[in-house]
């Protein structure tokens, strides 16, 4: 009935997967959970992970090489044998015991993609890793109903339902650089075609929260993403809200000011940034302004 899909790199994924197994058992269904792991270069882990396979209905695979996000994702649902596929990352934890129980109530005829949502821990990190943390309680953790109002861009990967037959059409594309955002460009390829989306109250925690200097690397690195995409004509850029806004910056012809922003500015931002109290104000500008550099130099 269910095939339950896990990437992991360098992540000890044991607990996740043996709280998802318990909870597939209480509900008496057929089921199997995938974990594939993208060739980790951390034993610990990976000793770890291996505790998986003792686990009924559950394996763990090590891969050789390193295959990156969008094809190993592939690669998982290409694998599994049962019609709907439960995507859940590394990194995430269910909530509350009734979290499979919840999106069994969805399966029917109607739905074809079912996005349970995510959560943040209440308490605060440790100030270094405060933007993450900032950023995805205020971002990405939106109630239902909000999310529902934009069902495309309000989609994330990390915990997601889909019918096997639905995602053979629509695939992570695995020619994109392995940077970030393959999760935007699967949800507009969601949108070309079609596909309704179907959001529901079933969140998952999301545990690995990185430091705020990685933070920031990673959204440079989404930043590129997004203009390989728009490059290639992989997606509109009205999609994606920060190339919407530099689109209409340029077009006003105000880009130039703001790409001329003062060094001594741009280290009182990254100082905010990286601080107990980071502004996600000052997180868009200087996203925007490395936009414009990265779009300039290109």
């Amino acid at each position: 009935m269910i095939s339950v899909l896990i990437p992991t790199y360098n992540y000890t994924i044991f607990p996740l997967v043996q709280k998802v197994h318990q909870l597939l058992a209480a509900e008496k269904i057929d089921f199997e959970i995938i974990c594939l792991d993208d060739a980790s270069t951390n034993p610990s882990s990976i000793d770890e992970n291996e505790e998986i396979n003792a686990l009924e209905h559950a394996s763990y695979q090590v891969l050789k090489v390193n295959i990156g996000r969008s094809r190993i994702r592939n690669l998982l649902a290409d694998t599994a044998k049962f019609d709907w596929l439960l995507f859940l990352d590394a990194d995430v934890m269910p909530i509350k015991d009734d979290f499979i129980k919840n999106y069994l109530k969805f399966i029917s005829n109607d739905h074809d993609i079912i996005y349970g949502g995510i959560k943040y821990v209440p308490n605060k990190p440790d100030a270094a890793q405060r933007l993450r943390w900032h950023y995805g309680n205020l971002r990405e953790a939106l109630a239902t109903e909000k999310r529902s109002r934009k069902p495309y861009v309000s989609f994330l990967t990390l915990n997601f339902l889909i019918r096997k037959s639905v995602f053979k059409k629509v695939k992570f594309n695995e020619d994109i650089p392995n940077l970030r955002h393959e999760d935007t460009l699967f949800s507009y390829q969601l949108q070309q075609a079609e596909v309704p989306i179907l959001h529901i109250n079933n969140p998952v925690y999301h545990l690995g929260i990185e430091s705020s200097k990685e933070f920031l690397k990673k959204s440079l690195d989404s930043l590129k993403a997004a203009l390989y995409f728009k490059e290639h004509k992989l997606i509109d850029p009205d999609y994606i809200k920060i190339l919407a806004f530099h689109k209409k910056l340029k077009k006003a012809k105000l880009d130039r000011a703001a790409a001329s922003l003062p060094k001594s500015t741009l280290r009182h931002i990254e100082r905010n940034l990286l601080g107990p109290k980071p502004s996600l104000r000052l997180f868009d500008l200087y996203r925007l302004y490395h936009l414009i550099q990265l779009d300039r130099n290109a």
